[in-house]
């Protein structure tokens, strides 16, 4: 589990295809301080498993369909990427419950002068997205400051801008969407609910 809450700004040192997808090799001091192999890092909102650890950097694994469903696909050397180490049992929880499963990837499409910034996303997403609910951007856990059918809006601070990918996010850029899994859940227990209110009422209506 992760919270939202990018520990540093890392960098792609390495892209090596494989049969199966892409090793990655990024460059993480602060995350590979502790890092062995079976741990699980953030890599822009993707969860992934370490591979290995030497130095400073670590390699992962990204198989196709990852690759199909997120920004990862556009990886080469030199691209930034935040990283994030799961969550510690009794750590400081700062963000929100993230999964590091992406939902679908959204459009950067601009920044006004309030450092308002507007995000396209996939319309299938639209009903997990609520204002002042949360949403996951390539890994930052953000507020939505407002929405519509298929955009979203997210108040960035000056710290997130400077310590995360969202400050370097240009025009037409993608990013990783993940919603608030509180949001699916509820969704499947309504919609079961209200499946087994219509049988009961059908019921009834037949008995009548």
């Amino acid at each position: 589990m992760f919270t939202g809450i990018v520990e540093e700004l890392g960098e792609v040192t390495g892209v090596e295809e494989t049969a199966d997808g892409v090793r990655l090799r990024l460059r993480g001091p602060v995350v590979t301080a502790d890092a062995a192999h079976g741990d699980s890092i953030a890599v822009s909102g993707v969860c992934l498993t370490v591979v290995d650890v030497e130095g400073d950097e670590f390699t992962v694994d990204v198989v196709r369909e990852t690759l199909k469903r997120t920004s990862l696909d556009k990886a080469e050397p030199g691209r930034t990427v935040n990283l994030e180490r799961a969550m510690a049992a009794g750590g400081r929880f700062g963000g929100h419950v993230m999964q590091g499963h992406v939902d679908g990837t959204g459009v950067f499409l601009h920044r006004d002068a309030d450092d308002v910034t507007h995000f396209a996303f996939p319309p299938e997403l639209g009903r997990y997205i609520v204002e002042k609910g949360s949403i996951a951007i390539d890994g930052v856990s953000l507020t939505v400051a407002g929405v519509s059918q298929e955009e979203l809006t997210v108040a960035l601070i000056p710290t997130t801008l400077s310590l995360t990918t969202l400050g370097r996010t240009e025009p037409g850029d993608l990013v990783n969407l993940e919603v608030d899994v509180l949001a699916k859940y509820v969704e499947k227990q309504a919609a079961a609910g209200l499946r087994a209110l219509a049988v009961d009422n059908g019921g009834g209506k037949e008995d009548a």
